[in-house]
């Protein structure tokens, strides 16, 4: 039979590519994953590592494990989450991921209402931007993401369709100009507009939107500088160094000292949106959370 123990050290080995490295990682000692990697291949009854000097390297069973391995662990969480919660213990964790303007904005009321109304549930929060943060949710490492597309749309992107996806709000995008650009008392401009302009982008897919819109446009933007901290784009548009877009969102989480907003048209949104595994859903700890997520960005409409 194989354990979830064993599919933890797999990973681990399989991550950082030794016994070693996988030993720091899961705080035990080397001769503790040599022991827990031969039971598994015991179970298994196949090879599931090669050794190569001091790396190691997975054999296809071990890849097929290990892809799978994500799957069983969410689904063994959930087990345990829900039998908790059936047996009266009023407790949980939840692990969770958001981009740095969800971090700032949406995050903060949910989490506040969660330890208001569940003082015994563990939140955790890290950052990350999607798809890392997607990435992150399939592998096992989150419990729930903070994510967003561009385009907008009531059905899941292919992307996310193997996911619980839960729309939160549209966040329209601004544009920013330094105080004494020339469209600065402008209450809307055309991106034809800033077509030469020296431009300042945001995170890679944030990038990648930025040029498309501007292509569709009929420019290609010169772009100067490219950053993924929110308030160091808006620091270099009030320096003056060249102009950009950013959502709402990321516009509220900073002080816009230096820069004015202007309406962009024609409309640039991306769409905010809360994503979990269909087992992590019913866990009453990670149904709790969504809940307050979607109260926040309720709120934060208004």
């Amino acid at each position: 039979m194989i354990e979830a123990r064993h599919l933890r050290v797999l990973r681990a080995v399989a991550g950082t590519g030794s016994f070693s490295a996988a030993a720091r990682e899961l705080g035990c000692t080397q001769p503790a994953v040599s022991q827990q990697m031969k039971a598994l291949e015991q179970s298994a009854g196949t090879p599931l590592l090669i050794r190569t000097g001091r790396e190691m390297r997975l054999t296809q069973a071990g890849e097929a494990l290990v892809r799978h391995a994500a799957g069983i662990l969410a689904g063994l969480t959930a087990a345990e989450e829900e039998v908790a919660a059936i047996a009266g213990l009023r407790a949980g964790r939840v692990r969770l991921v958001s981009f740095p303007s969800g971090s700032s904005t949406l995050v903060p009321t949910a989490l506040a209402a969660m330890r208001a109304e569940h003082p015994g549930t563990r939140i955790s929060l890290v950052e990350a931007e999607p798809p890392r943060s997607v990435e992150m949710l399939r592998e096992g490492d989150c419990d729930l993401a903070l994510a967003f597309r561009y385009g907008g749309g009531s059905a899941p992107s292919a992307e996310w369709e193997d996911l619980v996806v839960r729309p939160l709000l549209t966040d329209r995008l601004v544009g920013l100009v330094p105080e004494g650009h020339r469209l600065a008392g402008a209450e809307r401009v055309g991106m034809a507009e800033l077509a030469d302009e020296p431009w300042i982008a945001g995170c890679p897919r944030c990038r990648r939107h930025l040029v498309e819109v501007c292509e569709s446009a009929g420019f290609t933007p010169r772009i100067d500088f490219a950053t993924d901290d929110y308030p160091a784009v808006v620091g270099l548009v009030g320096a003056g160094l060249g102009v950009a877009v950013l959502p709402e969102l990321a516009v509220e989480s900073v002080r816009a000292k230096g820069v004015s907003t202007l309406v962009v048209e024609p409309a640039v949104e991306r769409e905010v949106v809360a994503l979990t595994l269909p087992d992590l859903a019913r866990v009453p700890a990670v149904a709790a959370t969504l809940a307050e997520l979607e109260r926040a960005a309720r709120a934060a409409r208004h």
